[in-house]
C-alpha cells in the first residue's frame, strides 16, 4: 500500500480527485494539506474537508497552509471555473469536515514524514507552495519522499495566458524550486495530456447514477461544466486533478518523457512557463497514456463509493 499525502486546492476536479483517492485501495491516504488557488484558504480548506466528509473519510487530518505565493501576490483565481465558493455554488449544502489540523500543512507534513515506515507520495495538485516550503525547511526529510506527483504545467501554452498553466502560474517561484531543486523523483502531470482527457455528458451520467455521494459530486461538476462549453464550445470536462491522482495510486499509468525543466520566474508575459532544458534533474513529463484507460479507471473506482 502507497502511504500517500494530497496538496490540494479545492476546486471542483480537485474535489474528483480527491474522492479517487479515497476510493483507491492501493494507497494509504495519510493527510490532506490545503494551499490558496482556486480560491482563497480558507475556502480551500473548507472544501477539503467537505469531500472527504462526503467520500467517507472524514477520519483524515486536513491542515491548512500557504495562503499567498512564496514572493508575488497571486494575479489569478479560478472562480469562473470552480464558482466563488471552488464547488460549484455547492459547498454550502456539503457536511462540513472536520476542524483543520493544528499543526498546519507544514508541521502535518513533517509528522506523516518522520513516522512513515516507507517512503511516502505526495500528490500536489495546486499551487506547489507548501511542497517548496516543506523542501526548503526539512531537506533530511527528501529521502522520506517516495516521490512528488504534481498537476501542473505544459509544454506547449497555458490556460491563464498562452505560455502560463493556472497552478503554475499561481507561484512560479515554488515550482522552479520543486522542479529544478527537489532532491526527489517528480512527475508532472500537464495540460498536454489532461486536455487529452475531458469526459463528455455519457460519463457525466454513469457518475451521477453511481450512487449517492458520485451524484452530489455530479451536482459540484455542473458549474465547472457550463464553463468549459462556454470557453471551448464543447460538452465536456477535463479532469486534471484526478488524472495526475490516478498515476499518484498507480505508478506507471501514464507514459513519461524525462526532461530538464526552468520555470520562468519574471514578471513578464512568459511568467509561470514550464520550459524544457536548462540545468537540474530530470523530470518525469507525463505526455501519453491510454485515455480511454484512464478516464474508464476513474469511473470504476468512483463508482465504488456509491
Amino acid at each position: 500500500m502507497i502511504p500517500l499525502i494530497i496538496d490540494t486546492d479545492p476546486g471542483v476536479d480537485d474535489a474528483m480527485a480527491l474522492m479517487l483517492a479515497c476510493a483507491s485501495p492501493e494507497v494509504d491516504l495519510l493527510a490532506v494539506t490545503t494551499v490558496f488557488g482556486n480560491v482563497p484558504l480558507p475556502g480551500t480548506t473548507a472544501n477539503a474537508g467537505r469531500i472527504l466528509t462526503l467520500a467517507g473519510r472524514s477520519d483524515v487530518p486536513v491542515a491548512p497552509g500557504a495562503a499567498r505565493p512564496l514572493v508575488h501576490v497571486q494575479a489569478e483565481r479560478a472562480e469562473e471555473w470552480h464558482g466563488d465558493d471552488g464547488l460549484g455554488g455547492r459547498a454550502a449544502g456539503l457536511p462540513p469536515g472536520p476542524a483543520p489540523d493544528p499543526r498546519g500543512a507544514l508541521g502535518t507534513q513533517v509528522e506523516v514524514l518522520r513516522g512513515a515506515s516507507e517512503p511516502v507520495t505526495i500528490a500536489t495538485i495546486g499551487p506547489v507552495t507548501n511542497i517548496a516550503l516543506l523542501l526548503a525547511t526539512h531537506p533530511e526529510l527528501a529521502p522520506r519522499i517516495g516521490r512528488i506527483v504534481w498537476m501542473g504545467g505544459s509544454l506547449s501554452g497555458g490556460n491563464v495566458t498562452g505560455a502560463a498553466e493556472f497552478n503554475a502560474h499561481c507561484d512560479p517561484e515554488a515550482a522552479h524550486r520543486v522542479l529544478t531543486q527537489a532532491d526527489v523523483p517528480v512527475t508532472m502531470v500537464p495540460l498536454d495530456l489532461t486536455h487529452q482527457c475531458p469526459v463528455g455528458p455519457a460519463w457525466l451520467h454513469a457518475l451521477a447514477a453511481a450512487g449517492p455521494r458520485c451524484a452530489e459530486l455530479g451536482a459540484v461538476i455542473t458549474h465547472y461544466r457550463t464553463a468549459y462549453r462556454a470557453r471551448y464550445g464543447v460538452d465536456a470536462v477535463a479532469v486534471h486533478d484526478a488524472v495526475a491522482v490516478l498515476e499518484a495510486v498507480l505508478p506507471g499509468t501514464l507514459r513519461t518523457t524525462p526532461h530538464p525543466l526552468q520555470v520562468a520566474c519574471d514578471l513578464g508575459p512568459a511568467r509561470g512557463a514550464t520550459v524544457p532544458g536548462g540545468p537540474g534533474p530530470a523530470v518525469a513529463v507525463a505526455l501519453d497514456a491510454d485515455t480511454e484507460a484512464v478516464l474508464a479507471a476513474i469511473l470504476e473506482r468512483l463508482s465504488t463509493l456509491g
